[in-house]
């Protein structure tokens, strides 16, 4: 243990693992506390209300994700070598962020009738306006973390969802009896709306200032134009990496009622923080790539192997123990989740190389193969999923996600080696500045 505990306080040293270790750290306080309040919300309010309160969170996610998750490269790309132009860029990010998921809120609502009637509750001009709001503070909640992982403070990433977790729980149980329809929605958004005060402060206040300070003098920000086709090309992709997140569970609720959605829902967000922490160690190898390319080699080589060391392990406990893991919830979770879960949780495999390689990809302005590689990836999920609903029901999205992203895994696989320096005896090749150690 005193080994495993010294390999860490090691890594610890390397911008690389702290920023990715902090990250992980983040998506396992956010999954503990996310449990927490599921099951909260499950024994203080009804399995309509639960799954309601699902739907609408989701929805608000979706609108508030259209340019936020597209950012996401972006400011990982750029923030770390913007220099005075930093504030610039993130003001840039939030704005556009918040306009365009308020504007595609507002087409949302103007048509919920198309929707089905689980988003009903959001008809009416009070609703509407505060779910119009929830989109426009989540879209730059999503950017503040990835604006203190750019700029190299992820460890304060955790704490703000620790303290943003424990509010939300509260808030919600407080909100029980005064409002039993609707509470679990207006519990998730208060509080992150209040998130945003402090952190911005913090990253305004004292983070910007001291990163502007340490940039070096000589070199020169990148130009809007720059950012701008970087962005042409990334945005596409990441809008239909997008797709895959939260537009599918979006779809689903419109085809199920809202018992079944909460059940399902509830299976495909613990899968889905398995895959964060896939994605958390591939978002700091796109910082320090920025950083540094000449390391990009080594660094993804030591991504790989950290990433696959983590979330084995914890694959195999979801894929043993989903249905106990699901239990707690109540036995209907259980019967209707564990398939899907045990599916997902699998499909993490190929997500890391898949993740890998797109952020080697960011790291080298690559931004037309991040588009092919991620749009191709969307279309086989939701094509997939489609085919498969008739016959697998909510599970068709396990089956799709597994096969596409085994398929786009195998295509991309050799593109990886070259990225990573493994030469035809399989061992990495000697590149200057390299110590081949991970």
């Amino acid at each position: 243990m005193s080994r495993v505990w010294g390999r860490i306080l090691v890594d610890l040293r390397n911008p690389l693992f702290r920023q990715g270790y902090a990250l992980m750290a983040n998506t396992v306080i956010t999954g503990v506390l996310g449990m927490g309040y599921w099951l909260l919300a499950a024994h203080y309010y009804s399995p309509d209300e639960f799954g309601r309160g699902q739907a609408v969170i989701t929805a608000m996610r979706l609108f508030a994700s259209l340019v936020a998750l597209g950012f996401v490269g972006a400011l990982a790309r750029y923030l770390p070598v913007a220099g005075r132009r930093t504030p610039e860029l993130i003001l840039r990010g939030y704005g556009l962020a918040a306009a365009t998921g308020g504007v595609a809120a507002v087409g949302f609502l103007l048509t919920l009738p198309l929707w089905g009637e689980t988003y009903s509750v959001l008809a009416g001009f009070g609703p509407g306006l505060f779910f119009l709001a929830s989109v426009v503070v989540w879209a730059v909640f999503t950017l503040q973390d990835v604006v203190l992982t750019g700029l190299r403070r992820a460890p304060f990433v955790p704490l703000n969802n620790l303290i943003f977790g424990l509010v939300k729980m509260g808030l919600l149980v407080a909100l029980a009896g005064a409002l039993p329809s609707g509470g679990i929605f207006v519990s998730w958004v208060v509080p992150t709306a209040l998130a945003l005060i402090p952190i911005n402060f913090l990253i305004f206040g004292v983070v910007v200032p001291r990163h502007t300070r340490q940039a070096d003098a000589e070199q020169q920000p990148p130009r809007l134009r720059e950012i701008g086709r970087f962005l042409a090309g990334d945005f596409p992709g990441t809008l239909s990496i997008l797709a895959i997140v939260y537009l599918v569970p979006v779809v689903i609720a419109t085809q199920v009622g809202e018992a079944t959605f909460g059940r399902f829902s509830m299976a495909h967000t613990l899968a889905s923080m398995i895959e964060l922490l896939a994605m958390n160690m591939a978002v700091s190898l796109t910082v320090e790539g920025s950083f540094d390319r000449s390391q990009l080699a080594e660094n993804c080589r030591r991504a790989l192997r950290r990433a696959f060391m983590i979330v084995i392990p914890i694959i195999a406990v979801a894929i043993a123990g989903a249905p106990l893991i699901l239990t707690v919830f109540g036995p209907a979770f259980a019967a209707e989740g564990t398939t899907l879960l045990r599916l997902m949780a699998l499909a993490v495999l190929p997500r890391v190389l898949i993740e890998v390689y797109l952020s080697a990809l960011r790291s080298q302005s690559k931004a037309r193969t991040l588009a092919v590689v991620q749009i191709g990836l969307a279309v086989l999920v939701l094509v997939s999923t489609l085919a498969l609903f008739p016959f697998a029901g909510v599970n068709a999205v396990g089956y799709g996600l597994l096969a596409s992203e085994l398929l786009v895994a195998l295509l991309i696989f050799g593109n990886l080696r070259k990225i990573l320096g493994f030469g035809d005896t399989g061992r990495p090749a000697v590149t200057q500045g390299s110590s081949g150690t991970a």
